[in-house]
């Protein structure tokens, strides 16, 4: 194997071990995957939002959004109601709860990657961006599978896969 694939391999090596270190993190800290706590922190500080534009805004489907919606209301940490003029719309909000998980919360993997990400300058931000698209296409070009958080759930309980919202 060449040099430069061992080194672009172990780097990835060393993105997933990060995100698999915060992912077990998170969830000692607060019961949560990344991607609850995630959806709880799209939350915050907003007195309601539809499930849909937080599913827009994480990259995530809606059958997706619907499993991690379920998962957290039956925790507790958010309210759920039916639009008032429409009644497929859902709305949501932190409930007391949430705020408290949310104040325990590790910031986590993708809170330190915007910071130092967006230190960059423009060029250095679209030249990342380009690269981890192509090397995502490279190992699966499946695009609409992926959501744009990092979770290893699975990873960590993988008897209780099937219970874990992603």
């Amino acid at each position: 194997m060449e040099n430069r694939t061992k080194l672009a391999l172990t780097a990835m090596r060393r993105i997933l071990r990060t995100a698999e270190h915060n992912s077990k993190a998170v969830m000692q800290q607060t019961g949560l995957t990344s991607s609850q706590l995630i959806f709880l922190q799209m939350l915050e500080g907003e007195q309601e939002q539809t499930a849909g534009l937080i599913a827009s805004r994480m990259g995530i489907t809606q059958a997706t959004t619907t499993a991690l919606i379920q998962k957290l209301e039956t925790m507790g940490v958010i309210n759920r109601r039916k639009g008032e003029q429409d009644k497929r719309q859902v709305w949501l909000s932190l409930t007391e709860k949430g705020r408290q998980v949310l104040s325990i919360a590790p910031d986590g993997i993708h809170a330190r990657f915007h910071a130092r990400f967006s230190k960059l300058e423009d060029w250095e931000q679209t030249m990342l961006v380009a690269a981890l698209e192509r090397v995502a296409y490279m190992l699966d070009d499946d695009k609409d599978s992926v959501a744009a958080i990092l979770d290893t759930a699975p990873i960590l309980a993988p008897d209780d896969a099937e219970n874990s919202a992603p």
